[in-house]
């Protein structure tokens, strides 16, 4: 009996020998996928401060050229102001295309991270359970080695029903546990899901609408200076049909009081001729 429990003693420390070797594994803090996406949000997070100071700039000399305009109102100037004022736009524009990315990009991240976590949870839950499994066998096998010549078939059978219940009870509270993580992550993902997809939503209307209106005003502009193109070519072309009538007009007038003033001038002389004459036969 004893030479039996020596060979089994010698073969249960074979078998310890890779459970004491065994590590247990430490979950990942990062992952490529990670790294990627958060280097992504640093790189437009910069791209964001430049183009806001560009977009400063460019706001800065809008506003000077639409003065020198103003103050000046010459035509080129105008179109300065006018050049200026859309190349802000067009910086504008561009950074709020690039602050939807940056969202896109911080939304994706945060998924990651959120996934990292969950895995890391799952990760370090089941180290726990290994790490328990491992106390467990070396507990067992030490109480095994004390009991062995008075029931070691029948107190191993006990013992490993009651370390299988154990690690059971223990995996269901674990995964329970990680189940109502899971359940709050979701609840959370989803809130900030349709919270973002509102924004985006209001975004598209606000841009819808601001689009519009310049589309409006931009139309009305077109509109007023084509009427007053209109106006001014139809002034012209009365202007030059009416300039060789008027001179013909004032020509006329002209001849006509020429006329009058030669007969007014002949009748005195007549009468004056008359006098003479009767005064010479008195």
């Amino acid at each position: 009996m004893a030479r039996v429990a020596k060979k089994r003693t010698a073969k249960r420390a074979a078998k310890k020998a890779p459970a004491k070797a065994k590590s247990v594994r430490t979950p990942a803090a990062t992952s490529p996928a990670l790294d990627k996406a958060q280097g992504s949000v640093d790189k437009m997070t910069k791209d964001i401060a430049a183009q806001a100071k560009q977009l400063a700039a460019a706001r800065k000399k809008a506003a000077a050229a639409k003065k020198k305009a103003a103050k000046s109102g010459k035509a080129m100037d105008k179109r300065a102001a006018d050049a200026a004022s859309k190349a802000a736009t067009k910086v504008s524009t561009a950074m709020q295309s690039l602050r939807a990315k940056m969202s896109d990009a911080k939304d994706k991240l945060a998924k990651l991270k959120a996934e990292a976590k969950a895995q890391a949870r799952v990760e370090s839950a089941m180290a726990k359970i290994e790490s328990m499994k491992t106390k467990l066998a070396a507990k067992a096998e030490a109480d095994l080695e004390k009991a062995l010549k008075a029931f070691e078939s029948k107190w191993t059978k006990k013992r490993a029903a009651a370390d299988a219940k154990k690690v059971k009870a223990t995996t269901k509270k674990v995964k329970a546990k990680l189940a109502s993580v899971e359940k709050k992550e979701k609840a959370k993902a989803a809130a900030a899901a349709k919270k973002a997809a509102a924004k985006a939503k209001a975004a598209a209307k606000k841009a819808a609408a601001k689009a519009k209106a310049a589309a409006k005003k931009a139309a009305a502009k077109e509109k007023i200076a084509a009427r007053k193109a209109a106006a001014k070519a139809k002034a012209a072309a009365k202007k030059a049909t009416a300039k060789p009538k008027a001179r013909k007009a004032k020509a006329k007038a002209k001849a006509k009081p020429k006329a009058k003033v030669a007969k007014v001038k002949r009748a005195p002389a007549r009468k004056k001729a008359v006098g003479r004459g009767r005064k010479r036969k008195a």
